[in-house]
């Protein structure tokens, strides 16, 4: 089998757009991409790709899925098959392996280390509730223009004073000293006992989340003024946070970098915050490290074009300058702008309003060419060498673009710039990115001999014979459908089945607020989703068609692993199981509409309706089981042997119709018999 941290490597690397703009030209259109769906005939384009969810639809066909879904629907192949292009198509080397115990406990462990972030991200926004909290961490935020709307939705929280507040209410909620470690939370005294202590304290909290919105480290800053203290404690790395790797704010700009087409890349929390609080919401920064490689191209997969919002001080030109050519490099387009020396993008949001702030942008947006040579050619003066210098240094960032056509744009701007020959320009980017080709295959020389020298080092005394190849996985093809009837095995709760995935797959993490004169009214808050696992287990029941059942269950593995709606989705899509991801995706969308009623025609707020609903849907589910047990026993009548068991089956019929008629009722349907 594929490995799971290549599966993963797979799945963040390809590119929905670009997977399928290999076999179908793709419009854009605001945040999506259009086509005419390469499933079916048509003249009107009604497939779509949306980029910040990783998922096309046809809403023709109605086939959806993501990347992998697409190649193995469009190229016939199997969903490890479809991996395997994928990583041919982006030079990702697979080792197949049969899953080891330590793979899968390094599975579950990864996923504990997330449940102890999540945990964690909990109780820091609920210390900024306490009184000192609000006292000392909540008064920051405020006198930093953050308004209360902004402080919950990014999950703004404070770490208290007391060193040992988040490690007693961890331990006290079951979590392991070996995850509170791995994650940085927590920190071991030296010496003594060896006990834990917090590594936050004393600090206003800034959680930082992986794409899918999975809390995964935490920045910490201290409001005091003593200079020995450091301003900012940060998460150490571990195997769910890479500092090179991740986004502060990625999460909340991703839809709207899409559909602006664009980002804007800035360098600390408060300035993402600032500007997210503004209405520009396609901002992230890169906080806690220089930009990365990693990072640009996480950016990628929303947009190919960057403006880099810097400081213009010094430091903020340097890490412009560098950002520029690394940008470039990856294929991508950049602009930049930099704020007015003595501010930044936090303190120049705060100071303007959003049009104010659109139009300083909009004005003094500069290319790169323009930027290095107003930059270089004030620093130069008159020094013809200063100035030769300046070309060189613009052409080689020229050529570290991929891209010949726009190497060749960006060559007649710079000769036409500077009135010299295109031919001297192209000359010296050939030089550079000879040099640079040449660096490259001596680095991959580099890396052969390294892995020669590790399996040559792994590898097992003369004489030893290798042990038997585990025997290659059979993968199941996949199986033709046509539809959901194909897949049901059991018509009569098949309708009700479809209702509660529905509800599950779409409003699954929606909280359900009961009056408390409601039958159905909790002391503690619950989900839709929670709702109805309560009521499913409460009545100790499972699903009766089998696919359906699997999609519930998937559902939950991924709920309980705290998911969003988006990621969640992305993960029953590319399950294995093509069943099931058959079915998530049909259910998922509009096609299936609710049996009881349509909220299109409900004339109410979402909450409410699913207060209304929700129960609803359950209650139509038992009432079809009562039906489905009083044909059984119907059935089971006409073969009764004797007059006792007869009579035992009529008062079991009795039983059955009369819990049919109460559920009737309190459907508000017409009891029929």
């Amino acid at each position: 089998m594929i490995p799971q941290e290549t599966v993963e490597l797979i799945k963040d690397t390809a590119q929905i757009v670009d997977v399928i703009s290999d076999f179908v030209t793709l419009k854009r259109r605001g945040g999506n991409f259009v086509a005419c769906c390469p499933f079916h005939n048509e003249k009107t384009p009604s497939f779509n790709v949306s980029p910040s969810r990783g998922i096309y639809k046809c809403f023709g066909c109605g086939k959806s899925g993501t990347a992998i879904g697409f190649i193995m629907e469009y190229e016939h192949l199997s969903y490890v098959e479809a991996l395997r292009y994928l990583a041919n198509k982006y030079h990702i080397e697979v080792k197949e392996e049969e899953e080891t115990a330590e793979q899968i406990a390094a599975r579950q462990r990864n996923e504990s280390l997330l449940l102890v972030s999540d945990f964690a991200g909990k109780f820091f926004v609920d210390q900024l509730a306490t009184p000192e909290g609000r006292s000392i961490g909540y008064q920051y935020f405020k006198s930093r223009g953050l308004e209360d709307e902004t402080i919950a939705k990014y999950r703004l929280g404070w770490a208290p004073r007391s060193r040992k507040a988040f490690t007693e209410a961890a331990k006290a909620a079951g979590y392991k000293d070996e995850y509170l470690l791995e994650t940085g939370l927590c920190a071991q005294y030296d010496g003594g006992d060896g006990s834990l202590h917090d590594r936050f304290y004393d600090r206003v909290i800034f959680p930082i989340h992986s794409v899918s919105g999975r809390v995964i480290a935490f920045g910490g800053r201290t409001l005091l003024t003593d200079k020995s203290v450091a301003k900012y404690v940060n998460s150490k790395e571990s195997e769910i946070y890479v500092k090179s790797r991740s986004l502060y704010g990625i999460y909340y700009a991703k839809a709207e970098m899409s559909r602006r087409d664009k980002c804007y890349l800035v360098e600390g929390y408060l300035d993402v915050l600032s500007m997210h609080q503004l209405g520009i919401t396609n901002v992230v920064a890169s906080s806690g490290t220089s930009l990365t490689v990693e990072q640009i191209r996480l950016i990628k997969k929303f947009t190919e074009n960057v403006t880099i919002m810097y400081d213009g001080d010094g430091a903020g030109i340097k890490a412009a300058l560098r950002g520029i050519d690394m940008v470039l490099k990856e294929g991508m387009n950049v602009k930049v702008v930099l704020i007015p020396d003595g501010d930044d993008p936090d303190s120049y949001s705060r100071k303007h309003t959003l049009e104010e702030v659109e139009a300083f942008i909009a004005a003094n947006e500069r290319d790169f060419i323009g930027f290095k040579t107003d930059l270089l050619l004030e620093e130069a003066g008159g020094d013809p060498l200063k100035k030769a210098n300046l070309i060189n240094d613009i052409a080689d960032t020229i050529a570290g673009i991929p891209d010949a056509v726009k190497r060749s744009v960006y060559v007649d701007e710079t000769a036409r710039k500077f009135s010299i020959g295109e031919d001297l320009l192209f000359d010296r980017i050939r030089r550079t990115r000879e040099r640079m080709l040449e660096e490259a295959r001596a680095e991959r020389e580099r890396e052969r001999r390294r892995e020669a020298h590790d399996a040559r080092e792994l590898a097992p005394p003369p004489g030893i014979e290798d042990a038997p190849a585990a025997p290659t996985a059979v993968v199941r093809p996949v199986k033709p459908v046509s539809g959901l009837e194909a897949l049901e095995n059991d018509p009569i709760l098949a309708p009700s089945e479809r209702e509660l995935l529905l509800f599950l797959l779409r409003y699954g993490r929606e909280p359900l607020q009961f009056e408390s004169d409601s039958e159905f009214f909790s002391p503690e808050p619950r989900t839709v989703a929670e709702f109805i696992d309560d009521a499913m287990a409460g009545d100790d029941i499972s699903f009766s068609n089998i696919a359906y059942r699997k999609v519930y269950d998937a559902y939950f593995r991924c709920y309980d692993a705290g998911l969003d709606g988006d990621a969640t989705l992305r993960a029953l899509l590319d399950d294995p199981d093509r069943d099931l991801a058959f079915v998530a995706s049909e259910i998922s969308e509009e096609k299936y509409q609710l049996t009881v009623d349509n909220f299109s025609r409900s004339m109410t707020v979402l909450s409410s309706w699913l207060v209304n609903y929700v129960p609803k849907s359950i209650l139509a589910y038992q009432e079809k089981r009562m039906q489905k047990e009083g044909a059984a026993l119907k059935d089971a009548l006409t073969k009764a042997a004797t007059a006792e068991e007869q009579l035992r089956i009529l008062q079991s019929i009795q039983h059955v119709n009369a819990v049919r008629v109460m559920l009737q009722n309190r459907l508000g349907r017409d009891n029929n018999g």
